[in-house]
């Protein structure tokens, strides 16, 4: 009996893997994206934005130095657990339609390593710039001779590609697609 129920698993099995193996088409696995909470995004970038600030602010010299680097690392790991999956699908998507021939990287990769508060919107969320210095460096399609970066910012919460040192363009916004 245990025998016939053990050959019966093994047939199946072998059939499965014989049909994956005729067909020339790769094994698709859908992955089931949770609904986005996109006040907890942008929260989430924010905090990151903050945490950097302080970082830099400090010297490597400074007590406070430590905790602030682990601080930022654990906001960083909070960040890539909580919305990660959406943000690399994101990030394929603006690789494919802006810089096509750049890998995509991990997307804390994308954020900002300095950011300077310029002031707060109506609903007191803050307002950030950065240098066009800042981001990842990608080959922009439309611009192939000039250095261009994409970097994630928050409030609201956009991927920005800036261009040869001056123009910034937002290629994505949340909520917007």
């Amino acid at each position: 009996m245990i025998f016939k129920v053990f050959f019966n698993i093994l047939k199946s099995i072998s059939l499965f893997i014989l049909i994956i193996l005729n067909t020339n088409q790769p094994l698709k696995l859908e992955i089931e994206i949770r609904p986005m909470n996109q006040k907890k995004f942008n929260a989430a970038l924010i905090d990151l934005a903050e945490k950097r600030i302080k970082l830099n602010q400090l010297d490597y010299a400074d007590e406070q130095y430590d905790e602030a680097e682990d601080d930022l690392h654990n906001a960083e790991d909070a960040f890539l657990s909580e919305f990660g999956d959406y943000m690399e699908n994101v990030l394929e998507e603006v690789h494919e339609k802006v810089c096509s021939e750049t890998d995509v990287l991990i997307p804390t990769a994308y954020i900002a390593k300095n950011y300077v508060r310029k002031g707060e919107t109506l609903d007191g969320d803050p307002i950030y710039e950065i240098t066009t210095k800042e981001g990842v460096i990608v080959e922009a399609d439309k611009y192939p001779d000039k250095t261009s970066r994409l970097v994630l910012m928050p409030a609201p919460a956009r991927l920005i590609l800036t261009v040869g040192g001056k123009a910034k363009e937002v290629v994505w916004e949340l909520g917007s697609n």
